[in-house]
């Protein structure tokens, strides 16, 4: 947990950048809860989706796996943990009141007004 707390530290300039999308459809479709935020640090298709939704999903997670892999490599740790820490961020800064998230455990949870997003276990506190 302390290692993805510091790398959460290093990479919270990049996460924002990673989180916006000009993408009119993709903001469409996470505001109308088929597309959310997952705690791998990727977006995923909630439901409802069509070729071209999954097609520009498909598209957001090739160009977040490369940052998240040349990220990795400048700061000596895992993709994985790289996505992770990003997740962690997204979750605080990007999921809005009514979009979808799917959290460590698999399940796809709709963020409820002004409750908070229920946190992976590895974004500690």
């Amino acid at each position: 947990m302390l290692r993805t707390t510091l790398i959460a530290a290093l990479i919270a300039v990049t996460a924002p950048a990673l989180a916006q999308t000009a993408d009119p459809v993709i903001e469409a479709a996470r505001n109308a809860g088929k597309v959310g935020e997952q705690a791998d640090g990727y977006l995923g298709l909630v439901s409802g989706g069509d070729a071209d939704l999954k097609a520009r999903v498909d598209q957001i997670n090739i160009k977040r796996k490369a940052v998240y892999t040349d990220l990795a490599a400048k700061r000596g740790v895992t993709i994985n943990e790289v996505a992770a820490a990003t997740a962690c961020q997204l979750f605080r800064d990007r999921v809005g009141p009514g979009q979808a998230y799917r959290g460590e455990n698999g399940q796809w949870t709709q963020r409820q007004g002004s409750a908070p997003v229920v946190m992976p276990s590895f974004c500690g506190g």
